[in-house]
């Protein structure tokens, strides 16, 4: 029984790990994706105009 002890581990991390795979593949694309493009694409245009008054 020494054998099930040591590769439930494993098999827990391994179950666990598809599962955050599946969660984060389902959550790219549809709604969310144009709502973090926009975050994205604001952080992106602060820092740029950060960087603009800088060189002024």
């Amino acid at each position: 029984m020494d054998y099930v002890a040591a590769l439930t581990p494993p098999f827990i991390m391994a179950v666990a790990f598809t599962a955050l795979i599946v969660v984060i593949v389902k959550s790219q694309g549809g709604p969310n994706k144009a709502k973090e493009d926009g975050i994205v694409d604001a952080a992106l245009a602060r820092a740029e105009g950060a960087q603009q008054q800088k060189k002024d």
